[in-house]
């Protein structure tokens, strides 16, 4: 099992300080709208690499900005070991990590700690623009594959110098042949991520018992297709560099990737499902990334669903419930009201949280 057995919070967002003792139970968190529930989660999910769940600055994590920064400590069960994990950033400097004393990349925290999630935001994933898609794909696929952040990253860096030669009508190719190079072994690894990504969520929702829909989904590039090779891809960036100097852009490769879904029963795009579907879609697919990794890894990750009730009528939240507690995992949820996990009954661990004078506090509910 994957799970925190203990989480303290220094100086994190609203959390002047807090201790949480937890038995590896599913954690439901109530409290008024603005008290600090969210807060929590977003302290969670820095146990994995990137951003975090809000997508923050270190610097806007911080209780006080300009302050000398915040400080999360976890005390984390993964099924082979417990590690101590620390994750913290000073004077908004970027957020260093530490596991079991000892400094730390994020792939390294990627490598023990898988944490999966699903936030309001995402209501809007099938009818936002496509980066939103891509953003929401890639974090799947992180949770597969740790090194795909670093991948990710190095294709962006090489795309945006490209783009720079592109805008400036450098014509020589010996200035774009290293940068290619870079962009087609990176951007490879992107889109093969991507595309196990989407096929182990298509196992996993077929192999499933489930009362939430399955979704159909498709990889598809706004222009073209995207390069099954790495030398492929590198032949497509440079017979289309005249192309791009005219748009001032490169047009082909994983940052011009959209993920379709369709819900498969009714074969409707997602889009054009009512809002309670394309919810019900949503969590089809955190459910099965959950049980693609359980199967992967001998463990399911660590789920966080803020909100999670929105949208879900009350046998939907309870079937929710019973999915989460077969699964094993770890899944921290949030609501306005104790009510709202009734279905949960003895098997998760309640915490309310309350706002005084601007700062929120814990308790065991």
């Amino acid at each position: 099992m994957l799970a925190l057995t203990a989480l303290t919070m220094s100086h994190f967002r609203s959390h002047l300080r807090a201790e949480l003792r937890l038995d590896g139970r599913p954690v439901a968190i109530h409290g008024a709208n603005g008290a600090g529930k969210t807060n929590i989660l977003e302290a969670v999910s820095l146990f994995s690499p990137g951003r975090g769940l809000r997508r923050a600055s270190a610097a806007e994590m911080a209780r006080q900005p300009g302050t000398l920064g915040w400080k999360l400590r976890g005390e984390l069960r993964a099924p082979s070991q417990a590690y101590e994990v620390e994750t913290w950033s000073e004077g908004g400097s970027a957020r260093q990590v530490r596991i079991d004393n000892k400094a730390a990349s994020q792939v390294a925290l990627g490598q023990i700690a898988r944490v999966v999630w699903l936030i309001p935001a995402m209501d809007r994933l099938w009818i936002e623009a496509a980066e939103g898609r891509r953003r929401f794909l890639d974090r799947i696929a992180l949770s597969f594959e740790p090194g795909h952040a670093e991948a990710s990253l190095a294709y962006e860096k090489a795309m945006r110098e490209r783009n720079r030669l592109l805008k400036d009508q450098v014509r020589d190719p010996a200035w774009y042949k290293v940068l290619e190079g870079r962009m087609a072994e990176a951007g490879h690894r992107v889109h093969a991520a991507r595309v196990q990504a989407v096929e182990l969520l298509q196992m996993a929702q077929a192999g499933a018992e489930t009362a939430f829909p399955a979704a159909e989904l498709e990889l598809i590039q706004s222009e073209g297709s995207m390069p099954m090779s790495e030398e492929g891809f590198r032949e497509v960036l440079a017979e289309s560099r005249f192309r791009d100097m005219a748009a001032g852009r490169t047009l082909t490769g994983p940052h011009r990737t959209d993920l379709i879904g369709t819900y498969r029963a009714k074969g409707i795009a997602a889009k054009d499902c009512s809002t309670g579907e394309q919810k019900a879609l949503l969590v089809s697919l955190i459910l099965a990334n959950a049980r693609a990794l359980a199967e992967r890894e001998g463990a399911p990750p660590m789920l966080l669903l803020d909100e999670v009730a929105a949208h879900l009528d009350a046998g939907r939240r309870a079937a929710l419930y019973d999915e989460i507690c077969a699964l094993g995992a770890q899944a921290w949820m949030t609501g306005t009201g104790p009510e709202l996990f009734a279905g949960l009954g003895g098997r998760a661990q309640m915490l309310e949280v309350r706002e005084t004078d601007g700062l929120s506090e814990v308790h065991e509910a």
